[in-house]
């Protein structure tokens, strides 16, 4: 006869690594851009684009994601790939919180170092982290300068959380006219309902599916110049 006993399910606490690659300029301490890389993708991809878009004068931090998993070959018989992503809807309170950690201990890590000036640090994100990044910057209010947002979205409970705070750092939102994830029908009142929790906010969109294109770097880069200079 099968078993009547319930079972109960238990937790374990354990410790990971988190990897990160980091870029210091020649004069220190500077401002800091910490950027994100979307689903699937890695730390090496997103210090590529951060690259491109970050002053010279700029520190870079790409950190990659905690959940890894395989993707296919290239090419037919070639070696499997991998790719990290931040969250799944099991648990996503653990990954958000282990997201925040993260950002603080590589923060800290950074001022500590006197590698970085605390009050020029941004936070950038593509797909997948916009939203988790947001989380960030509204719950640690008094942590970041300016914090940009590429084709992604808002938390999904951005207008129930008592959790967000009102924050002086400012806000620059990047989306595609093509996105196929984040069309214009889905991202059109973004500005408006960020300027519920800051007032310095801008929204622009390009001719662009959802991915990086050369008027989203430039335009992000010149962002960055004038806003550490504020």
């Amino acid at each position: 006869m099968p078993s009547t006993a319930q079972s109960t399910e238990k937790t374990l606490t354990a410790e990971i690594k988190l990897y990160y690659d980091l870029q210091i300029p020649e004069s220190t301490p500077a401002p800091l851009l910490l950027a994100l890389h979307g689903y699937g993708a890695n730390k090496n991809q997103m210090m590529r684009e951060a690259r491109l878009m970050a002053p010279e004068d700029f520190a870079i931090a790409a950190l990659q994601g905690p959940h890894q998993h395989l993707k296919d070959p290239k090419e037919e018989g070639g070696p499997l790939r991998f790719g990290f992503g931040w969250l799944t809807n099991f648990h996503p309170e653990e990954s958000v919180a282990l997201h925040h950690r993260a950002l603080l201990q590589m923060i800290e890590s950074a001022i500590g170092q006197g590698a970085v000036d605390r009050g020029r640090i941004f936070l950038l994100g593509f797909s997948q982290t916009c939203a988790l990044n947001y989380r960030f910057a509204f719950t640690h209010a008094d942590v970041l300068r300016g914090v940009i947002g590429i084709c992604g979205g808002l938390p999904g409970d951005w207008e129930t959380s008592d959790l967000y705070q009102q924050t002086a750092a400012s806000v620059f939102h990047l989306s595609g006219e093509r996105d196929e994830f984040y069309p214009p029908s889905r991202t059109g009142n973004y500005a408006a309902s960020l300027r519920l929790r800051a007032n310095d906010v801008e929204h622009r969109s390009y001719d662009a599916g959802h991915e990086f294109v050369q008027p989203i770097r430039e335009d992000i880069r010149s962002w960055l110049a004038k806003k550490a200079r504020e």
